[in-house]
């Protein structure tokens, strides 16, 4: 007969050596039973909002902190009686607290995103998945499967992705692939990119009801919310302009309010401030008239290739940036002051500056160097996403090289932005607005922006920082300047 025993579970290092996490919530109660991986608690790192799985199956012992607690880590958060007969390896240990990834669940769920194929699909031999012991970083443990396949074969007709092996279609035809694919609704997963899948369950929107206008068929955000208006019932879409923040009036008679600083705000204040006495900054302004490339967006909108897909200033200044990175890649570089050397990237993982209701976010898009306009939308599209919805990852917020602050949607001209740590230049894009202008030796109303460009002279010579905010300024001015660059 199996004995009880009890379990701590400790407060694990969520990432990049963080000391703390605050307790948001917990999702269980002293008395609960609880499975495997299940949810059992929601942390704040200083960067992101973690959900911590159970790593036992059991029931819940006791629960040794409260909501808004911040936690050293290490320190035990739950206790669980389980049975002492499974030989579960207690993961409370210091020694465990590395991040591990399932790579397998995460090559599946690229290959169903990105209409790609499986090893199983390839004609791969169907691999076993080992036992794994139970770990501490958020993604769980998985249970031994006795000699299941990692993933379910997967066959891909017309380019949607479904969950059982299904006879190939034949191919569609020209005209038929230019049409909106209707979802089919068989108990397969409509195609789509998780935060289309978020959005939707946001809206309370049945993606097998919605047909996609997307390549293959493809469900994309404005998919979700053209149905999420016309569906009745449905929550209204939200605007595509970040809101204001909430603001809640004290009672009457108080006359000041003290909030804890923690979190997000915490962390970035100590990052800006040592940012701040760190680097030396310079700014530069230019101010350009970008009519050539906002006609180029709505061109690119109309397009086929470009349907369903967020086109706005922002994505055309971020591959105007990469453009301008490699004739002047100093503006790519980080300062090590430890041992002394300059550290040159020959990788872009472009930073963008994110209003969330936490803070500020500084989400990354990862190799941004290898993607093309279409590519940049869709991952600028779903970074904001995500770090609205607060799912950044200290994975997305690390790593960052050089960064892209986009005041303009709140109706700002220019301003003085302060660099991201460890990085040589963030640029800040301005408000689009119509302007009476020099043009053809005449003045007309254009679309104007100001662009400013701080960066760290230690890194970067004036003639360095000028060269690359003229380069910017090029492409925006006139996008086929880019064939003169590349």
């Amino acid at each position: 007969m199996s004995a009880i025993m009890i379990k701590e579970f400790r407060l694990p290092d969520l990432g990049e050596g963080l000391t703390e996490s605050e307790i948001l919530s917990w999702k269980v109660n002293v008395g609960d039973t609880v499975a495997l991986n299940q949810i059992i608690a929601e942390v704040e790192t200083a960067k992101a909002v973690v959900e911590i799985p159970s790593p036992f199956a059991g029931v819940v012992a006791a629960l040794h902190e409260q909501p808004g607690t911040v936690v050293e880590v290490g320190k035990p958060i739950v206790s669980f009686e389980v049975e002492d007969a499974a030989g579960v390896k207690d993961t409370a240990g210091a020694e465990d607290t590395a991040a591990a990834k399932d790579t397998a669940e995460a090559e599946d769920a690229a290959a169903a995103d990105d209409g790609g194929t499986s090893p199983v699909e390839r004609g791969a031999p169907t691999p076993t998945l080992p036992r794994r012991e139970p770990n501490l970083v958020g993604y769980g443990v998985a249970p031994e499967p006795e000699g299941h396949p990692v993933r379910r074969p997967r066959v891909f007709a017309s380019a949607m992705a479904t969950d059982a092996p299904t006879p190939a279609a034949p191919a569609a035809s020209a005209t038929a692939a230019a049409a909106p694919t209707p979802a089919v609704h068989n108990g397969d997963r409509p195609r789509s990119t998780p935060p289309v899948r978020k959005l939707a369950k946001d809206l309370g929107v049945d993606l097998h009801e919605v047909s996609g206008t997307g390549h293959g068929g493809l469900i994309t955000r404005d998919d979700v919310r053209g149905f999420a208006d016309k569906a009745p019932g449905v929550e209204a879409v939200p605007s595509s302009v970040p809101p204001a923040a909430a603001v809640t009036l004290p009672p009457s008679g108080v006359r000041e309010t003290r909030t804890p600083i923690k979190g997000v705000r915490k962390y970035t204040a100590a990052a800006m401030v040592s940012s701040a006495f760190t680097a030396p900054h310079v700014t530069e302004f230019l101010t350009v008239d970008v009519t050539a490339g906002m006609e180029l967006l709505e061109r690119l909108k109309a397009s086929r290739e470009f349907a369903g897909h967020k086109l706005t200033p922002l994505t055309l200044v971020a591959k105007a940036l990469l453009v301008a990175l490699r004739r002047n890649p100093t503006l790519n570089s980080h300062w090590d002051d430890a041992n002394q050397e300059i550290v040159q990237f020959h990788y872009v993982n472009l930073g963008i500056a994110a209003a969330t209701p936490r803070g500020l976010l500084v989400p990354n898009i990862k190799d941004a160097q290898d993607m093309g306009l279409l590519e940049l939308s869709e991952a600028l599209a779903s970074l904001t996403e995500t770090a609205r919805a607060g799912k950044s990852t200290p994975e997305d917020l690390s790593h960052g090289t050089i960064s892209i602050t986009n005041i303009g949607v709140f109706g700002i001209d220019a301003g003085t932005p302060i660099l991201n740590p460890g990085e040589a230049a963030i640029l800040s894009i301005g408000a689009v607005r119509p302007t009476p202008w020099e043009h053809n030796g005449e003045i007309a109303l254009r679309q104007v922006m100001t662009l400013s460009l701080s960066f760290d002279h230690r890194l970067v010579d004036g003639e360095q920082g000028s060269r690359f905010l003229a380069d910017v300024g090029a492409v925006l001015r006139d996008p086929g300047m880019v064939l003169t660059m590349v």
